[in-house]
C-alpha cells in the first residue's frame, strides 16, 4: 500500500507539471514543470523525502530500460544520420564537457552553502 501512495504522490506531481504546461504560454515540457514542483515541495518540506523514497529509487534503478528504444530508433535511423555524424559527435562531446563543469559547479556551491550553514 505504500508503494501506491508514494506513486499517487509522483503521479499527481507529473499531472500537476502536464496542467501548468497547457496554462502557461512558455516553451518549457510538462516533465521539467513537474521536475521543478516535486523540487519546490521538497525543498518546502511539503513533501517529505521518506514520503517517496522506495519509488523514488525503483524508477532510479529501472530508468537504464527506459533507454533501448530510444537507442534502438538512433541505429535504425542510420542513414539519416550519416551525413552529419562529425556534428552529431562533436556536439555530444561539447554538450557533455559542458554538463560535467555545471554540474560540477552546481555541486560545489550546494556544498559551500552546506558549509556556511554549519558555521
Amino acid at each position: 500500500m505504500k508503494y501506491v501512495v508514494q506513486m499517487g504522490i509522483i503521479a499527481g506531481i507529473s499531472f500537476a507539471g502536464e496542467l501548468l504546461y497547457m496554462l502557461l504560454p512558455l516553451p518549457v515540457p510538462a516533465s521539467v514543470y513537474g521536475l521543478l514542483l516535486l523540487f519546490a515541495l521538497l525543498m518546502l518540506k511539503v513533501i517529505k523525502l521518506e514520503q517517496i523514497q522506495e519509488t523514488a529509487d525503483f524508477f532510479l534503478l529501472i530508468m537504464p530500460i527506459l533507454f533501448i528504444s530510444p537507442s534502438v530508433s538512433l541505429i535504425t535511423s542510420m542513414d539519416l544520420m550519416k551525413g552529419n555524424i562529425l556534428a552529431i559527435i562533436l556536439m555530444t562531446f561539447l554538450s557533455t564537457i559542458v554538463v560535467t563543469i555545471v554540474t560540477g559547479l552546481v555541486s560545489q556551491c550546494i556544498i559551500c552553502r552546506k558549509k556556511k550553514r554549519k558555521e
